[in-house]
């Protein structure tokens, strides 16, 4: 099985070419190379044979990481495509740190989805925290340090949490290897209580990946921190690297007796997430943090969905995949506006729709998808999520589920519609939007919408396979 083994190590060439090269052509054509590897490599992976081959214990290729992989694939080289010209005015020291780290923590977050063994995903997604810490460093500045620090401390700690969670539920079940296979098929004979606080361990660490309750603060500040392109990536790939994770322990948990208990954790988790997202975004004053704050509000939909089990499970799967469409977009969006007002503050930027009435359209028609309106793929997993819900008589959820989603439609009206169409303040002075930009950002939206309207037998295949417990 040379392959996996060959497309990891030419990924690592191209980043260390990136890194060494003389000249921003050098730096795009390393990138050029790197991502033929990655669609060669998923070629392979859906066309020759490749998805659902090993390579010894550490890695499978399976439903869940090829699917989550071909959307990591998609979502970063668009944000390599953007990044290029909102690194324009960056020198070249600059430029090819940040193109180098972005190829690394996408074969970071790729090592994450295929890793078979608890040890080798928790591996990976400690190197994800190193290569975010970089990105989110780029301008150099004080805030960005200081962000870079809080966010390597944060999630250093939140991996540690979950590596005790790791070494508990080997003890318990008395499994000496941690492959997800190995402890899966012992699970059912651990101790209950140990089972319990590795969930909880690993659920609280992983969250600051995921951009959970309670460590989803480290999320926020680096998308707040990070370029607008690599914020992109960071809140879709390395957020959904946090679901799988989680996803997988949740599925060696569903022989167990604890399963029922492990539900309800996610359902308290999902519900806050929820929470804080709906009421975060009314608070913030920033379109980067207005975006970060939804990733919260969307990812504690996809902990309800797996709380709700069932259908639910197929549902959060689904909503993390056109989640990832979503956001992806609406970053890229706010990266254009960056360019036309050099920020991103709510309460001074406005008029966008007559600046760039393309990307002014991409943010309006992004916001009736996040919201889940249809078309939106959106509402098909969250009417899913309901429905198993009221089937299984938790009136309450439904309840608090209607009534943050209602705070969060309210709040991305007032914001989006503000930035359209309310007046600029008098001392700004707007530069010209790279419309071609607005349009590539609008193919990732477009591309969710189509999801909404039309599920190819191929994608239901996936999820069928990955939401199997």
């Amino acid at each position: 099985m040379t392959i996996p083994i060959l497309t990891f190590l030419l990924s690592g060439l191209a980043a260390a070419s990136a890194l060494a090269a003389r000249s921003r052509r050098a730096v795009h054509f390393a990138g050029l190379v790197f991502y033929l590897v990655q669609a060669a490599f998923a070629a392979w992976l859906f066309a020759a044979g490749g998805y659902g081959s090993t390579v010894g214990t550490l890695f499978a290729f399976d439903a869940a990481g090829s699917l989550f992989y071909l959307l990591l694939i998609v979502v970063s080289f668009w944000v390599f495509h953007h990044s290029e010209t909102y690194l324009s005015e960056c020198d070249l020291r600059q430029t090819r740190t940040y193109f180098a780290l972005v190829m690394l923590l996408t074969v970071a977050i790729a090592g994450a989805y295929f890793a078979a063994n608890m040890a080798v995903t928790w591996i990976f997604l400690e190197a994800t925290t190193l290569c975010s810490a970089g990105i989110i460093y780029h301008r150099r500045t004080a805030q960005t340090l200081e962000a870079a620090w809080k966010y390597v401390f944060v999630c250093s700690t939140g991996i540690a949490m979950a590596y005790l969670g790791i070494l508990l539920l080997a003890a318990a079940t008395k499994c000496e290897s941690l492959s997800y296979g190995a402890v899966a098929a012992v699970a059912a004979q651990g101790n209950p209580l140990y089972l319990k606080i590795a969930f909880l361990l690993i659920l609280c660490g992983y969250s600051c990946k995921m951009e959970l309750f309670p460590l989803y603060t480290v999320g926020v500040d680096a998308n707040f921190a990070a370029p607008a392109p690599a914020a992109a990536l960071i809140s879709t790939g390395l957020v959904n690297a946090g679901f799988l994770a989680i996803l997988r322990v949740y599925r060696l948990l569903a022989g167990t007796e604890v399963f029922g208990w492990a539900k309800s954790v996610l359902l308290l988790v999902g519900v806050l997430s929820l929470a804080i997202g709906a009421l975060f975004l009314r608070r913030t004053n920033n379109y980067k943090r207005f975006l970060s704050y939804s990733t919260v509000e969307n990812m504690g939909i996809a902990a309800i969905g797996l709380g709700i089990g069932g259908a639910g499970v197929w549902a959060a799967v689904f909503h993390v995949v056109c989640h990832t469409f979503v956001k992806s977009s609406l970053f890229l969006q706010m990266g254009v506006v960056r360019q036309v007002y050099n920020g991103y503050r709510i309460n001074r930027i406005g008029d966008y729709i007559r600046i760039n009435r393309v990307g002014a359209v991409g943010l309006l028609v992004g916001m009736v998808v996040v919201m889940a309106f249809p078309p939106s793929p959106l509402f098909i997993s969250e009417l899913m999520i309901l429905r198993e819900s009221i089937a299984a008589g938790k009136w309450w959820l439904v309840g608090c589920m209607l009534l943050l989603l209602c705070i969060v439609i309210y709040s991305f009206c007032l914001r989006m519609l503000r930035l359209c169409y309310q007046p600029n303040q008098d001392e700004l002075h707007p530069s010209k939007a790279d419309k071609a930009l607005s349009w590539s950002a609008l193919l990732l939206l477009l591309a969710a919408v189509v999801l909404g309207l039309w599920q190819p037998e191929a994608l239901r295949t996936l999820i069928d396979q990955i939401a199997l417990l």
